[in-house]
C-alpha cells in the first residue's frame, strides 16, 4: 500500500506541475494583450468618464504699470491682471441614462457604455450691477466623441460653441438680480466607470439633483463615492436618485459598469486550482477501493489524471472562440466520458457510472463551476470540503489502518 500512495504522489505532483504550467501560459496570454486590447477599445469606445460640475465665476481685471529699462531709457508698460471669483450654482437638475454592452477583445471582455447626458443648471447674479459671468463647462475627457450636443440660455440654443482644451467657456451678460437657465446635453461612450465630479476638493453644492437610469441590475457605488438617496427598480435595470438640498461633501458620485466572466482569468484561475480538485478525488478512491477491497494500479490513476488535465487544456482553447458556460459543459462533458469509459473497462460498469462518474462530478465540475459564483467560491468549495470529510470519516471509522498499511500487497 505504501508503495500505491508514493506512486500517486508521484503522479499528482507532475499533474499539479502540468497546471501551473498551463494556468501561468494563461495568463501570460492574457495580461501580456491586456493594455493593448485596453488601448484599442479605448481608442473605439473611450475610457473612463468623469463629467465634472461646471465652474461658474466672474472676472475682475485690473491694470498695473511695469517699468523697464532699456538702453537707458524707463519704458512704463500697461499689464492687465485677472483674478476669477466662484460663485456658487443656484440649483441643479441633471439627467443620465447608461447603457451597457460588453464588448470582447482577445480573452477579455470589456465593461463599455453608451452614455446620455442632459443637465439643466440655474445662475443668478446677485449683484446691484450688470455683471458678465462666466461658465466653464468641461467634458469627461477630452478624446471622447459629444454626438448631438446642445448649449442652451433659456431655452435659447447657442450655435457659435468655440471648445477649447476639452471645455467650453461661455461669457454671459446678467441684469442685477436676473437669474438664468442653461442646458447642456450630449451622447457619448466610454469604459469601466462613470463618475460625476463636484469639485477637486471638498465642495458646497446647493439644490442638486441627479437622475441616473441604468439597463443592468448589479449596480456597484466606487470607493470614495455616495450611495443614492432614492432608488427604484425598473425593467432591465435601475432608477437612482441623489438629491441634496445643501451638501459640503469632497465625496463624488460614481458608478462602476457590471463586469462579464473573463475567460482568460477564470480558466487561470481553475487551473491553479485543479491539483485540490484531483486530491480530494484521489483520496475519496484511495478510501473507497480500500473498503471495497478493489484494485486499481496507479497506471490506472496516471490515465485518470491526464482525463482531469484534459478537461482545463480543452476549456483553455475553446474560450477563444464560444462562451466560456458552454466550453465549460463541453469540457465537463468530454472529461467524464474520458474517465468514466476509461473505468467501466479497468472495473466494471456499475463502479465507473457511480463511484467514480459521480466523484469526478463534484470534485471537478462542482469544484470548478464554483468559480462562477462571485463571493461564494470559498464558501462553496469549504462546504463541500467538509461535507467530503463527514462522509470518509464516518465511512472508515472501524477501519484497521494498521492492518492495512502492513500489508503489502
Amino acid at each position: 500500500m505504501l508503495k500505491q500512495i508514493a506512486s500517486l504522489v508521484f503522479i499528482f505532483i507532475c499533474t499539479t506541475i502540468a497546471w501551473i504550467i498551463l494556468g501561468g501560459a494563461m495568463g501570460f496570454r492574457t495580461y501580456q494583450k491586456d493594455s493593448i486590447l485596453k488601448g484599442m477599445v479605448g481608442q473605439l469606445w473611450g475610457s473612463v468618464q468623469k463629467q465634472q460640475a461646471p465652474e461658474v465665476f466672474y472676472e475682475i481685471k485690473k491694470e498695473r504699470e511695469l517699468k523697464k529699462v532699456k538702453e537707458n531709457e524707463t519704458i512704463i508698460e500697461k499689464i492687465e491682471d485677472k483674478s476669477n471669483f466662484p460663485l456658487l450654482i443656484d440649483k441643479s437638475d441633471i439627467f443620465v441614462k447608461l447603457k451597457l454592452e460588453h464588448r470582447k477583445k482577445g480573452l477579455l471582455w470589456y465593461s463599455t457604455y453608451k452614455v446620455s447626458y442632459l443637465a439643466k443648471y440655474w445662475i443668478s447674479n446677485k449683484f446691484n450691477e450688470n455683471k458678465e459671468i462666466c461658465f466653464n463647462f468641461k467634458f469627461p475627457t477630452a478624446q471622447g466623441i459629444y454626438d448631438d450636443f446642445n448649449f442652451l440660455i433659456n431655452g435659447e440654443k447657442i450655435s457659435e460653441i468655440q471648445a477649447s482644451s476639452g471645455n467650453i467657456l461661455k461669457k454671459i451678460s446678467f441684469n442685477p438680480g436676473e437669474r438664468k437657465e442653461i442646458e447642456i446635453s450630449y451622447i457619448s461612450q466610454g469604459m469601466d466607470e462613470w463618475w460625476y465630479i463636484f469639485g477637486e476638493n471638498v465642495s458646497q453644492i446647493k439644490d442638486f439633483k441627479l437622475t441616473m437610469e441604468t439597463n443592468f441590475d448589479k449596480i456597484n457605488f466606487l470607493e470614495n463615492s455616495i450611495s443614492p438617496t432614492q432608488k427604484e427598480k425598473i425593467k432591465g435595470g435601475w432608477d437612482l436618485i441623489w438629491q441634496y438640498k445643501n451638501l459640503i461633501s469632497g465625496i463624488q458620485i460614481g458608478m462602476e459598469m457590471p463586469k462579464k466572466i473573463n475567460p482568460g482569468p477564470f480558466v487561470s484561475k481553475i487551473s491553479f486550482f485543479a491539483p485540490v480538485s484531483l486530491f480530494f478525488f484521489f483520496f475519496l478512491m484511495f478510501i473507497i477501493t480500500t473498503l471495497k477491497k478493489i484494485k486499481i494500479h496507479p497506471m490506472n490513476y496516471f490515465f485518470i489524471s491526464c482525463a482531469f488535465f484534459s478537461f482545463h487544456l480543452l476549456m483553455a482553447y475553446l474560450v477563444d472562440h464560444i462562451d466560456v458556460h458552454l466550453a465549460f459543459l463541453i469540457s465537463s462533458i468530454v472529461s467524464i466520458f474520458l474517465v468514466v469509459s476509461y473505468m467501466k473497462i479497468v472495473v466494471g460498469p456499475s463502479f465507473a457510472f457511480f463511484e467514480v462518474g459521480l466523484s469526478q462530478f463534484v470534485y471537478l465540475v462542482l469544484f470548478s463551476y464554483a468559480f462562477f459564483l462571485e463571493g461564494y467560491t470559498g464558501l462553496t468549495i469549504t462546504i463541500l470540503s467538509i461535507l467530503t470529510l463527514f462522509l470518509v470519516m464516518q465511512f472508515t471509522a472501524k477501519i484497521d489502518w494498521g492492518k492495512e498499511f502492513s500489508n503489502k500487497n
